[in-house]
């Protein structure tokens, strides 16, 4: 097997495997297994399981981040360098949970495997995320543009508690699903992002997000 088939292999096999049993449940010699290929193959590409796991998480961020990114470039653009926190709190969160939540997205592995990496938290990742903020700088950056007369410590804030609803949201889904006996719909991915929204707004300005939040999401009894 050709050297980048067989990286490609171990990684589509690893990613599979742990996003159905989680990373501890998970060996080096299940994902050989799985890959068709040798252990000498995962230490040569990869060097140990927590290089491998890091690994498929920074491709993974990656497309994320840039999706991110992108989403809040338009946001600036559109309100001539300064976007309305709402939109650039969206482009935030947005993208991970659409990601993440949505009958096509829950069953595809690369949102499975997303998931699994929130709930665990495995040393490799939370590295990661530790040492990885530059595109979470220019997020607060924006809002700061957004609401000048905001404290940077309340402006941080909000960004961490609108990040922790949306991780939340993404872990507990099931159980949210369960207590509310349907009436929360979790299918219905922009409303999650509105709300989210919404609640992040309003810690940050104490007043509700533009109607235009809601109204893309057919929430609009929420702002009357």
């Amino acid at each position: 097997m050709p050297s980048d088939r067989t990286r490609a292999s171990i990684l589509e096999a690893a990613e599979r495997l742990y996003a159905d049993r989680g990373f501890s449940d998970v060996t080096l010699r299940d994902i050989v297994a799985a890959a068709g290929v040798n252990l000498a193959a995962v230490n040569y590409h990869f060097g140990s399981k927590d290089e491998l796991i890091a690994e498929l998480f920074v491709s993974r961020s990656i497309a994320t981040n840039r999706e991110r990114l992108n989403e809040l470039k338009a946001a600036e653009a559109a309100g001539g360098g300064r976007a309305n926190i709402d939109a650039i709190l969206r482009a935030l969160v947005g993208p991970m949970v659409r990601g993440c939540l949505g009958p096509e997205s829950e069953r595809s592995t690369a949102a499975r495997f997303m998931i699994r990496a929130s709930i665990e938290s495995v040393p490799p990742i939370r590295r990661i995320k530790n040492r990885e903020i530059d595109h979470l700088r220019k997020f607060a950056a924006a809002m700061r543009r957004s609401l000048p007369d905001c404290s940077d410590a309340d402006l941080y804030w909000g960004l961490h508690f609108a990040l922790a609803m949306a991780h939340q949201t993404i872990r507990d889904s099931e159980r949210l699903t369960k207590l509310s006996e349907g009436i929360c719909d979790l299918h219905d991915v922009e409303g999650v992002i509105a709300r989210i929204v919404a609640v992040s707004v309003m810690a940050l300005t104490g007043s509700a997000p533009n109607r235009k939040t809601f109204e893309s999401a057919g929430l609009e009894r929420a702002v009357r």
